[in-house]
């Protein structure tokens, strides 16, 4: 739908010949954290759209590692929203905008035909000159065109609770990568469930696609809830797997094009949401394009989106896998606790804000200094507590 959204505003003599399938009616229940970056309400602003449903103002990450908790205050850098709330509103802004739907439509298949495709679908079969697939980790667009499969995959899971005492303030996001077994990190995110404070708690894992993972995240949980004396064994288990970006697989071929997580979305922490919303505008600058020139076999939609500032994003944040989870993973995290201004970067970064120059350069000459210990193979001292 923001792929409608923003192609129904670069050419409205579209708008009628566009048809968004879901094979969902809405609303309907989406597992998700729902951190929802101000960067993506900023990007949907820009034509005009404005999700209004009810969520918790985000003010602040905290990084948990290494014993320590360090946290970044950066006001207004977005919000937690339940996704059930979320997607059918952004629904409802696209049909109030004369984009049409067909909800409850399962997509079967895709046969090539000379002017496009035939998409074999629950409901019949529609004949589309074009053919997007942001249908997501499952994607039978990205499944039936043959595309390869990328190098990793995410899977994680969740659970909706009451507050406890020890929970941090409701204003901030909180990532515990204290598990050094767990390629991945714990979460807890202030949210509302029916009017009601609740936080979200979850774990998120990485993992190769052709390899089963290290730990089980079920377990992972379990221990984290005891900890806060939370029983997991009473609460509703959501899990869900999540398709990450691989900047050296295609996601395109004529007629035919991948956005959001049908793509991949960001490996490091699993963020999807702005993601697919800039997808979606780069999509619809694109075809905006591609389509009055007749080009369709969209060849170079790749390199477009490397070029662009969702590919920029989401190459950095492949290169920090290695990083992040592999062996430099204890000097990553002595580097984060040192570094506050890193992260207040990524705080700016998240909420769409200009980043602070001064901050980049403390960030940068700490990064040179903390790759000098990795080279002679220690880990710095952490610093004294304090700070951000």
């Amino acid at each position: 739908m923001a792929t409608a959204l923003f192609l129904a505003h670069a050419m409205p003599a579209l708008t009628d010949r566009m048809l968004v399938v879901d094979a969902e009616r809405f609303p309907r229940e989406k597992f998700c954290a729902g951190g929802v970056g101000a960067r993506a309400d900023k990007l949907l602003g820009s034509i005009g759209v404005s999700v209004c449903v009810p969520g918790v103002p985000v003010n602040a990450i905290a990084f948990r590692a290494m014993g320590r908790t360090t946290v970044v205050r950066e006001d207004a850098i977005g919000r937690v929203v339940r996704r059930v709330e979320f997607d059918h509103e952004l629904l409802q802004i696209g049909l109030r905008r004369g984009i049409p739907f067909s909800g409850g439509t399962r997509v079967t298949g895709l046969t090539r035909t000379p002017r496009g495709y035939q998409v074999d679908t629950s409901a019949g079969p529609i004949h589309a000159r074009v053919v997007i697939g942001a249908d997501g980790v499952r994607s039978v667009v990205r499944r039936t065109l043959g595309f390869q499969a990328a190098r990793y995959r995410a899977q994680a899971i969740e659970v909706d609770t009451d507050p406890v005492d020890s929970d941090l303030e409701r204003d901030v996001l909180v990532f515990d990568a204290t598990r050094r077994d767990l390629p991945g990190y714990y979460w807890d995110f202030p949210t509302l469930v029916d009017g009601q404070e609740k936080v979200v708690r979850g774990v998120y894992i990485l993992r190769p696609t052709d390899g089963p993972a290290v730990v089980e995240i079920k377990a992972v949980l379990e221990a984290e809830l005891a900890t806060r004396g939370i029983d997991l064994g009473k609460l509703k288990k959501k899990r869900y797997a999540e398709l990450v970006f691989d900047p050296h697989v295609p996601v395109s071929t004529p007629h035919s094009l991948l956005v959001g997580e049908a793509a991949g979305i960001d490996p490091v922490t699993g963020e999807g949401i702005a993601q697919a919303i800039y997808y979606g505008a780069a999509a619809a600058k694109y075809l905006a394009e591609k389509l009055p020139a007749g080009e369709l076999d969209f060849q170079d939609w790749p390199s477009v989106i490397r070029r662009g500032s969702i590919g920029r994003d989401l190459i950095v944040r492949s290169l920090g896998v290695g990083l992040f989870y592999g062996p430099p993973r204890a000097n990553i995290e002595a580097f984060l606790h040192a570094s506050p201004e890193f992260i207040r970067v990524g705080c700016q970064h998240f909420g769409g804000k200009p980043w602070s120059k001064a901050a980049l350069l403390r960030a940068s000459g700490r990064a040179l200094w903390h790759t000098g210990y990795f080279l002679a193979g220690r880990v710095p001292s952490l610093p004294e507590p304090g700070g951000g």
